[in-house]
């Protein structure tokens, strides 16, 4: 099937893998969140147990270093795509509430990112992911 829209996800390439996994869940509930026509209907089983709703369409994850995801960010701006973004100082938080607040503490021109996910038409999501390579 072919989509109109792209769902990127970029995390940075240094972090540790259960840090990488622990952003990806993260920035693909912010997609979600802000995106609710990017979620297919619910998964039903063969004995009628209901599942939750997933993106419907394929999420392509992206190794990135720090220039690539502030790079990212500016395209995403700029293109005016769905953005959600995770910073270094929310790992040091206990829950949403505290994150937030070290979220809004970060410089706007240069955060400390460390996880980036984009969803928009695919031409601008391929222009603001140029640079990263497919996490391997």
């Amino acid at each position: 099937m072919e989509f109109d829209t792209k769902i990127a996800v970029l995390v940075l390439d240094t972090l540790e893998v259960w840090q990488k996994l622990n952003v990806t869940a993260f920035l693909a509930s912010g997609i979600a969140g802000a995106a609710p026509d990017a979620l297919g209907e619910p998964y039903v089983d063969a004995a009628g147990n209901e599942y939750a709703r997933l993106l419907a369409q394929p999420v392509m994850i992206f190794s990135a270093g720090s220039t690539d995801l502030l790079r990212a960010r500016r395209q995403a701006i700029e293109r005016r795509l769905i953005c959600a973004a995770y910073v270094r100082a929310m790992f040091s938080t206990g829950h949403d509430a505290a994150n937030r607040v070290a979220f809004m503490a970060e410089s706007a021109e240069s955060p400390d990112l460390i996880g980036l996910a984009l969803r928009g038409p695919k031409r601008d999501v391929d222009k603001a992911t140029k640079g990263a390579r497919l996490h391997p």
